[in-house]
C-alpha cells in the first residue's frame, strides 16, 4: 500500500460540476483529493475483499443473536416498543442494499475493523463513480503504470441489485428520501436514484419532513400517494425514536435499508463481535463502557449511535489524547482497543469497505491529519496493479 504524487487532471473541478459532484470541496475546504493517489498490488485487494466478506458475514450472525434475545436488544438501546418490527424486519429475510465497512490497514498487517456503517453509509458516489472516471481517464493521459486497474464493482452491483429488487423482490415505485440541507446527502441520493433508474425500477424522490400519514395508517408523499418501497438515508436509531415509529409495524413499507439494520450499524456491534469470536485477527477487543472493561494503556470511546467521528474520544494512560464534539453519547457507549491508522506524511489513512447485496465491490480511501477521521476528511483515489 503506497501514497503516490500524481498530476491532477486540470479540469476536474469542471468535471466535477458537469457530474452534479457537488460538494468536492465542503466549506472551502478541498474534500476530493487527486494530487495523490493509493496503490495496491492485487494480492492485497484480494485480501481485502476476504476480510470485508467473512466480518461481514460475522456480523449477520450478530444479528440473528440480537434479534432471540431480549437482553440483548436492552444492550442495543433498541425502543421496546419496535422490537416486534426489528425481529419481523430480520426473520422475513428483508433485502439490504448496501454497507460499509471502516477498516484499518496497512497493507501488511490484519486490517481491524473499525465500525460497520451499514445504515446511512455516505462517500459512496466519489468511491462508485467519479473516483473510476479519474482512473479512466489518468489511464488514457499515460500518468498511471500500464494494466492498472482499481477495485471498484460499486456502479455495476448497485443496479444489478436494483433490477434484482424489482424482478426477483417485487419492488415497484421506490420513493428516495433524505434530510434537507445536506448536499452530500443529496447527492449520494440522486446517485442511487439514477442506478435505480439505471436498473428499470421506477422512483420518486422526497425529502424526509415531506413523508405524510394517510387515514389507514400508511405512509405518503405529497401527492398523498402510499408509499410502498423507499430508501432513507436516515438514521434508524432517530426513526426509531420519532412519534410515527408506532406506525412502522403497520404502514407496510419495505424500508432500505431494513430495520434490522439498527442493530448491525449499531457501535453495540463490536463488543458483541468480540464476545462472540474472541481474538479474531480482523476484531479489536471491544466492550460495552458499563460492563467490566479491562485494563488497556490506549482505547477509543465511541457512543452507539455516533456518525462522522461526533463525540468519540482516544485515551492514552489515562489522558484524553483526541475527541470531536457532537450530539451523541447519552444512549450510552463502548470501549474499543486503539489501532492505529497508516501515516502517510502528516496524515492518517481509513479504508472504506463497500458491500453491495452482501458481496465485496469496491473501496474508498480517507485522509486525515487528525486521529480521529470526520465527515469533512479528504477522499484520495486508489489503483492496484498485478
Amino acid at each position: 500500500m503506497k501514497r503516490i504524487a500524481i498530476a491532477e487532471r486540470p479540469d476536474w473541478r469542471e468535471k466535477a460540476t458537469e457530474y452534479g459532484f457537488n460538494f468536492h470541496t465542503l466549506y472551502g475546504e478541498p474534500y476530493w483529493c487527486e494530487d495523490a493517489y493509493y496503490q495496491f498490488t492485487l494480492q492485497q485487494i484480494e485480501s481485502l475483499e476476504d476480510v470485508t466478506s467473512e466480518i461481514h458475514q460475522m456480523c449477520l450472525q450478530a444479528v440473528d443473536l440480537v434479534t432471540g434475545s431480549e437482553e440483548l436488544l436492552e444492550k442495543f438501546r433498541i425502543p421496546k416498543h419496535t422490537w416486534d418490527f426489528v425481529r419481523e424486519s430480520w426473520k422475513s429475510g428483508q433485502p439490504s442494499l448496501y454497507s460499509r465497512l471502516d477498516l484499518a490497514w496497512d497493507g501488511h498487517s490484519p486490517a481491524k475493523l473499525l465500525e460497520n456503517n451499514a445504515d446511512t453509509p455516505t462517500s459512496l458516489y466519489e468511491a462508485a463513480f467519479f473516483q473510476w472516471i479519474w482512473l479512466e481517464e489518468q489511464l488514457n493521459a499515460g500518468n498511471l503504470p500500464a494494466g492498472s486497474d482499481q477495485f471498484n464493482s460499486l456502479q455495476e452491483k448497485l443496479i444489478a441489485r436494483f433490477a434484482d429488487l424489482h424482478q426477483k423482490h417485487g419492488f415497484g415505485l421506490l420513493h428516495f428520501a433524505c434530510c434537507r440541507d445536506t448536499e452530500e446527502d443529496r447527492g449520494t441520493v440522486q446517485y442511487l436514484q439514477d442506478c435505480a433508474t439505471e436498473a428499470g425500477l421506477p422512483s420518486e424522490f422526497l425529502f424526509i419532513d415531506e413523508i405524510g400519514l394517510g387515514e389507514k395508517g400508511q405512509f405518503t408523499d405529497v401527492n398523498d400517494q402510499v408509499i410502498s418501497n423507499m430508501f432513507k438515508l436516515y438514521p434508524w436509531e432517530f426513526m426509531l425514536r420519532e412519534m410515527f415509529s408506532t406506525k412502522l409495524a403497520d404502514a407496510g413499507v419495505r424500508w432500505l435499508e431494513p430495520g434490522w439494520k439498527s442493530i448491525i450499524s449499531n457501535k453495540a456491534m463490536l463488543p458483541l463481535l468480540w464476545k462472540m469470536f474472541p481474538n479474531h485477527p480482523n476484531l479489536l477487543a471491544a466492550y460495552f463502557a458499563e460492563d467490566n472493561v479491562p485494563h488497556m494503556d490506549k482505547y477509543v470511546v465511541k457512543p452507539l449511535f455516533s456518525r462522522e467521528g461526533a463525540n468519540i474520544s482516544i485515551v492514552e494512560n489515562g489522558k484524553e489524547i483526541a475527541r470531536v464534539d457532537g450530539p451523541y453519547g447519552e444512549e450510552g457507549r463502548i470501549v474499543q482497543q486503539f489501532h492505529p491508522l497508516p501515516k502517510f506524511g502528516d496524515s492518517y489513512t481509513l479504508i472504506g469497505s463497500w458491500l453491495i447485496d452482501d458481496q465485496p465491490a469496491g473501496i474508498g480511501l480517507r485522509e486525515d491529519r487528525e486521529l480521529i477521521t470526520q465527515d469533512l476528511s479528504r477522499f484520495y483515489p486508489h489503483a492496484f496493479i498485478e
